[in-house]
């Protein structure tokens, strides 16, 4: 197998028996990945290419893959080699404030500059989230950070229309630590993945961590597939990172 990463095309990994094609321009990027509860491998073992081509993503992968890492420490190391200093990124579903935080830390750098758009459902969520950042950012940090109380779908309406939206992260499932019975949906989601297409810049990237473990997260993991395959080819590059086998879910 070739792991091979073209560098005007695309800056994921996609598991293939051939190398992405060159493109003369830059592609948008779609990834998603799906969780589950519990990841575990019997009389395994892992052979991975040394010229693995996101360096420090080898180690994410394998950890993945070993059940040591978690779907979010695979997603946070893409991003850092998508992001840069002073983008605008918008983190779709916030929950506690974990993927807010990595986002905040990428687009300020030296010079505290960038923005970041969060949003949540919940306002337990965002309560927890903003509580989370006060304590882990600082002042000039936080000032980039804005939070809004609405579903995912209308995200387009709290990002300015000039804005060049470097990424857009999706953590779905249910929030950690809180009700188990409020989850994404599907139909939602499906609304914010095409509002997500709409206000991301060419070069950008759409990143999707999918929990598996709970009523409806197949369905929500089948929608973000079926997503993920009507988008054109002559403009995006689509992965997919997924455990195919694991134990039973727990009821």
């Amino acid at each position: 197998m070739s792991l091979r990463l073209p560098p005007a095309s695309c800056r994921l990994l996609a598991y293939a028996s051939s190398s992405v094609r060159r493109s003369k321009k830059p592609k948008r990027h779609f990834a998603s990945r799906f969780s589950s509860p519990l990841s575990s491998l019997r009389n395994a073992s892992a052979s991975v290419s040394t010229d693995f081509p996101i360096p420090g993503l080898e180690d994410e992968m394998v950890g993945y893959i070993f059940g040591r890492r978690k779907a979010t420490d695979v997603a946070h190391s893409v991003w850092k080699h998508v992001v840069r200093e002073g983008d605008t990124v918008v983190d779709a579903t916030c929950g506690n404030g974990h993927d807010t935080l990595a986002l905040v830390k990428l687009v300020a750098g030296e010079s505290a500059r960038g923005r970041v758009y969060g949003m949540d459902i919940q306002e337990v969520a965002l309560q927890s989230a903003s509580c989370f950042l006060g304590q882990s950012l600082g002042t000039q940090e936080m000032e980039l950070v804005k939070l809004f109380p609405i579903c995912h779908s209308k995200m387009a309406e709290i990002v300015p229309e000039d804005a060049l939206v470097r990424l857009v992260a999706f953590n779905l499932g249910y929030l950690p630590g809180g009700d188990k019975a409020i989850t994404t949906r599907s139909e939602t989601t499906l609304l914010a993945l095409e509002a997500a297409g709409r206000i991301i810049e060419p070069g950008g990237l759409i990143s999707t961590v999918v929990y598996v473990g709970h009523p409806n997260g197949r369905e929500e993991f089948e929608t973000v597939q079926a997503f993920a395959s009507g988008l054109s080819t002559e403009n995006w590059v689509c992965c997919n990172f997924a455990m195919e086998v694991f134990p039973a879910y727990p009821a």
